[in-house]
């Protein structure tokens, strides 16, 4: 039987820039849910359990949105921070008389709903194969140029530059030790590659898709439903 891979999903953030009464990992989509749609594919790439991060006071947003889950969910309360939100997932999984045994533990953004199943697939095997840390990444289409202090700019080479994607997958017990180390010398990275990599990890690399896009704003999230419909039509052709 294939080793059990769990599924961090981080729903803590505030989303300050996307605005709406309600949470946007909770807001509607496909029929249901964002954080629903996107625990749906973590589940098709082979994720066989979830743990949600909500906030603090967040709960009642998410029951309803959960339920139904296709996997065995616990839901776990979050930090200040994305990093000891993620980290406070971590115990929690360390803690718990189920999950704690586990290798292959993936860190996913609740608001990235439409990730292919290969894509996850992807993550699951590199770990699997080896790899302690992994990203699945896509190429920077758009031109770069930096924007000196004097308000200059210069462009910049964008060939060998990639835009980072979750979810991420990790060795559990080394993605643990090295959140545990960042929180202790107040280590900040901006994803949990980065925490792995300050503690001397490889970062590898898999191939990401551009359906796994970030809902940050409004717009975004018009565009998930978009694809979703324009999947639909397609299926029903």
């Amino acid at each position: 039987m294939p080793e059990p891979v769990i599924a961090l999903v981080m729903a803590a953030g505030m989303g300050t820039r996307f605005g709406g009464p309600v949470p946007k990992p909770v807001a509607p989509l496909a029929g249901g849910t964002v954080i629903g749609t996107a625990i749906e594919s973590l589940a098709a790439g082979g994720c066989t359990a979830v743990v949600v991060v909500v906030s603090r006071g967040a709960q009642h947003h998410f029951i309803p949105a959960l339920a139904g889950c296709p996997v065995p969910l616990t839901v776990v309360e979050g930090g200040e921070t994305r990093q000891e939100s993620v980290l406070r997932g971590l115990e929690a999984i360390a803690a718990h008389p189920d999950l704690s045994g586990t290798g292959v533990i993936l860190v996913h953004d609740a608001v990235r709903p439409l990730v292919p199943a290969a894509m996850v697939a992807r993550v699951v095997d590199a770990v699997r194969a080896g790899a302690v840390a992994v990203t699945p990444a896509v190429p920077v289409v758009d031109s770069l140029r930096r924007v000196d202090a004097d308000g200059s700019s210069r462009q910049v080479d964008r060939s060998d530059l990639r835009a980072i994607q979750t979810p991420q997958g990790f060795d559990f017990a080394t993605l643990l030790a090295s959140h545990r180390a960042a929180a202790a010398a107040g280590t900040v990275a901006t994803d949990d590659v980065g925490v792995c990599e300050s503690t001397g990890h490889q970062v590898v690399i898999v191939e990401g898709a551009a359906s796994a896009f970030k809902i940050t704003h409004a717009d975004d999230l018009d565009l998930a439903r978009a694809l979703v419909g324009l999947a639909a039509s397609e299926a029903a052709r």
